[in-house]
């Protein structure tokens, strides 16, 4: 089995995939309407399934940013702090946290621990969908000195060509786990979704900002 099935099979089997049950689709925070949600959070109550994740996502990031040239984790506010702080233990490195704006008060710090200039960060979130929030961490991070050429993620949606243009343009790459592919493979394949269900969010897929709801 390759990394992302066993990835997509772990969010399967805690049931942090969720699909439309032809009543009332989920809404993006924003506002999009979609077949399919994905709750990533729930990792954190499952310690076996969240340990291979981490030890999976310690890999990736090593295999693209390298082995000693990586000086610190940063995990965005706030789905990707856990992560970031179980990546960080693993890897032996310095853990930050990067606030979607700044604090309103005492420092009026957005980025809270401590690293040099010009230190090589990795950003991490729980997923990605068009990959918006990040290039807030990602500019906030840059602007305080750090260099960023890595974020990852563990579920990637796949499906907005934007979330890895945007932060290619930042110099930045997306890692990821695994995609919607991935999950819809192995979710067909072990039975996991009704075959309308996974015909719905192939629809999603394809045309995510066409997409309306079908009965299924």
């Amino acid at each position: 089995m390759n990394a992302a099935d066993e990835a997509a099979r772990i969010l399967l089997e805690i049931k942090a995939v969720y699909a439309y049950d032809g009543i009332e689709p989920f809404v993006f925070t924003s506002g999009r309407k979609s077949p399919v949600y994905v709750d990533i959070r729930k990792l954190i109550s499952f310690p076996r399934a969240r340990a291979r994740l981490m030890d999976m996502a310690v890999d990736a990031i090593q295999r693209a940013g390298g082995y000693e040239s990586i000086d610190a984790i940063a995990g965005g506010e706030t789905a990707g702090i856990p992560f970031a702080a179980w990546i960080a233990e693993r890897m032996g490195l310095p853990m930050l946290y990067v606030r979607k704006e700044p604090k309103g008060f005492g420092r009026m710090a957005q980025i809270e621990g401590e690293f040099e200039q010009g230190a090589n960060i990795v950003l991490v979130e729980d997923l990605a969908t068009d990959g918006g929030s990040k290039i807030n961490f990602v500019n906030a991070l840059k602007a305080a000195g750090g260099e960023v050429t890595n974020c990852f993620v563990v579920f990637h949606y796949g499906n907005f060509p934007a979330s890895r243009a945007n932060l290619r343009e930042l110099g930045v790459d997306l890692l990821e786990l695994a995609t919607w592919e991935d999950v819809l493979r192995v979710a067909e394949a072990d039975g996991y979704f009704k075959p309308e269900v996974i015909g719905e969010v192939r629809n999603f897929l394809a045309d995510p900002d066409g997409w309306t709801p079908a009965a299924v």
